[in-house]
């Protein structure tokens, strides 16, 4: 038995929590072949940002935000929503407020990750 974070998924599998926060899913309907590529843009980017940052380079680090931002938005978590229900976008949004409220609250604490 592990004792590791877990980071709980809506019913709806549009959003994770963590600290309270929602925080949007990639989107499901992607090949995993495709998920795995832009994940590793994703890490690569990130590793870039924290290389310019200790390089104080801020030209760098801008464009390692930007791939970073592309990134996210091909794997549907910032941009348009992948869903097609018309469900707002509750990104950033706390779970304990709005339509997950319930959910939410119904969920046990102690073992959600800090």
């Amino acid at each position: 038995m592990t004792n590791a974070p877990r980071y709980p998924t809506t019913p709806d599998g549009r959003y994770f929590v963590v600290r309270g926060r929602l925080w949007r899913c990639a989107n499901p309907a992607l090949k995993e072949a495709d998920r795995a590529r832009l994940v590793s843009d994703l890490m690569t980017a990130r590793g870039a940002v924290a290389r310019a940052r200790r390089a104080q380079d801020p030209d760098a680090e801008a464009a390692a935000h930007a791939a970073v931002d592309i990134a996210k938005r091909a794997l549907g978590e910032r941009g348009p929503v992948w869903w097609d229900d018309g469900a707002p976008d509750l990104n950033r949004h706390m779970a304990r407020t709005g339509p997950y409220a319930d959910w939410f609250a119904g969920l046990d604490q102690e073992k959600l990750a800090p």
